[in-house]
């Protein structure tokens, strides 16, 4: 029965691994994508929202590594974020050997095309997983510093105080190194600045309850107590 529950709590930290690489992948290769919006704020009127869609998986990478840090440890969340950063470099170094090779005539995605979407700034990119891993640091270690101070409780507090905060830290140095490296114009900085914290703040918010039932079910099925965590 003790196997049984181990192997449940091993296959669960897979599959949260696994989302957490694949939108943290995601991420680096649509980021050179943007988007607009028009949103309705009250006593401001419409707003054009302007975005890159590598925004769009980036807080699923928050919410799964609080579900890791609340459930498996401060240490297992750490080397998740480490694995995204090694599965982001490989897949830089794969995209760089595909962009150097040259196509064939027949092929349905020519030099040209495949080099606009995937010809990244090798610079650029690695400074924005740098940033990136800095602020997923922060995260997982604010969010143990929270749930210390509480003794485990109010889920709330430490979803958000730790996410919002490493949020913040993220979005202005990955823009900060993209406009340094060229990758984006300098003009834009603060607009996708307020527009991506905004949204990242909105969604830390908005996965709280999906959060609070995520935690609540897991540590119900491992049979977890306050404060306690599963060891792999």
């Amino acid at each position: 029965m003790e196997s049984k529950s181990k192997n449940n709590e091993l296959q669960l930290f897979i599959i949260l691994s696994s989302i957490f690489i694949a939108s943290l992948v995601s991420c680096n290769l649509i980021f050179q994508k943007f988007f607009t919006i028009e949103i309705w704020i009250p006593f401001i009127g419409y707003y054009s929202f302007e975005q890159s869609v590598g925004l769009l998986p980036y807080p699923i990478t928050f919410l799964v590594t609080d579900i890791i840090s609340e459930i498996y440890g401060q240490k297992r969340a750490n080397q998740v974020v480490m694995s995204g950063l090694i599965a982001s470099i490989f897949m830089l170094l794969i995209v760089t050997i595909a962009d150097a090779v040259q196509a064939t005539v027949w092929s349905p995605v020519n030099n040209e095309i495949f080099n606009s979407v995937f010809g990244l700034s090798a610079a650029a990119v690695f400074a924005s997983m740098l940033a990136y891993l800095f602020a997923q640091f922060i995260d997982v270690r604010l969010f143990h510093f929270w749930k210390q101070l509480t003794n485990g409780k109010h889920l709330w507090l430490r979803n958000n105080a730790s996410t919002i905060f490493s949020q913040f830290i993220d979005t202005f140095s990955v823009l900060f190194l993209l406009c340094y490296f060229g990758a984006i114009d300098w003009s834009k900085f603060w607009i996708l600045f307020t527009n991506g914290f905004l949204f990242k703040v909105f969604f830390a918010a908005f996965d709280t309850p999906v959060f609070y039932v995520c935690a609540h079910y897991f540590k119900r099925k491992f049979n977890l107590k306050v404060n306690e965590e599963v060891t792999l």
